[in-house]
């Protein structure tokens, strides 16, 4: 009973996603509102509305903060979590070796 149940969730949102593909516009295209609308933005306003006269410091700080801030912490805490894997690996002395 769970196996079929989940194979008709499975099939389901399958369609949900094949759906959803379709609708998407075309990868790439020039026209798409994501090419033309976002960045004339920030082309056009990012001085004024952030007061950082580099662009990319203006997305990234202002426009994208949080999400920087968020990338920021994965790789933060995977180079702390990274250090303390080598720390153990030192301390640990391969069986049959004295001190």
């Amino acid at each position: 009973m769970i196996k079929i149940f989940s194979i008709i969730s499975l099939i389901l949102v399958g369609l949900v996603f094949f759906y959803i593909a379709e609708e998407m516009p075309d990868f790439g295209n020039p026209d798409n509102p994501t090419n033309n609308n976002v960045s004339r933005r920030y082309i056009e306003r990012s001085l004024e509305e952030t007061g950082v006269r580099n662009m990319v410091t203006a997305v990234l700080a202002s426009y994208r903060g949080y999400d920087t801030l968020g990338e920021t912490t994965v790789i933060f805490t995977a180079g702390v979590a990274t250090m303390f894997l080598f720390q153990r690996w030192k301390k640990e002395k391969p069986p049959g070796v004295r001190k």
